[in-house]
């Protein structure tokens, strides 16, 4: 830990919050007695990132449509860009996991850097606020934006983009099911306009269902994607 804190340059008050972040539910599952893991701050460093992203993206472009600005942050912080980032920290050697999610090679997992990296995301905000949290993700998005471009096809915001013409229609995702041990889980997503199922999708974590269930959604529009 002392070696990721000087990578990511950060020095934590409260060590606990990134032993947190570090901790895997496979290994919390193989302890005895109550382990905190790193899902709850998974949930919180993804709202986090979000914010932050957000307000940078449209400080940096005044001029560019909520359209683009939507598809190029989901391009800069899908989980591709995230695992890369993790793995420039080396944050995988840094997991506590579960012997069969070592074993599994969950540490060099896209889905479960990803994870991390939010994870860790919000242990920085916790112990030092938003200031700090902002420095640490902006030190990745900020070069990543210069040379970035958005190859990654964001459904979900074009499929909210036709939606919204008619602001009477709302869209829902929500898993309905999940599958699979620790180290290969995967969510299904059911896709909802108001209360008809417009889409399905299965993946390897709830986001990458739920674009797979928009694309569905688009497919059966007759959309052009």
């Amino acid at each position: 830990m002392k070696k990721l804190q000087e990578k990511i340059e950060y020095s934590f008050k409260n060590i606990s919050f990134l032993e947190e972040a570090l901790t895997h539910s496979s290994y919390a599952n193989e302890q005895q007695g109550n382990v905190p893991y790193n899902e709850r701050m998974e949930f919180l460093g993804d709202a986090v990132l979000s914010f932050v992203s957000a307000q940078y993206l449209y400080e940096k472009y005044p001029d560019m449509p909520e359209g683009r600005l939507s598809k190029l942050r989901s391009s800069l912080v899908c989980t591709q860009s995230l695992s890369s980032f993790a793995k420039e920290i080396d944050l995988g050697s840094c997991l506590r996991m579960g012997k069969g999610e070592t074993a599994s090679g969950g540490a060099s997992r896209p889905s479960v850097l990803e994870d991390a990296f939010e994870a860790l995301i919000a242990a920085i905000y916790l112990d030092g606020g938003i200031d700090e949290a902002k420095k640490f993700i902006l030190r990745f998005l900020s070069r990543e934006v210069e040379n970035h471009h958005t190859n990654f096809k964001d459904y979900k915001s074009l499929l909210q983009e036709i939606i919204q013409q008619n602001p009477d229609e709302r869209l829902s995702y929500a898993v309905v099911n999940t599958s699979g041990p620790d180290h290969d889980k995967r969510f299904e997503v059911e896709l909802r306009l108001n209360s008809n199922i417009i889409g399905k999708g299965i993946g390897t974590s709830k986001k990458n269902a739920e674009q797979e269930a928009a694309k569905q959604a688009l497919e059966l529009m007759g959309v052009q994607i």
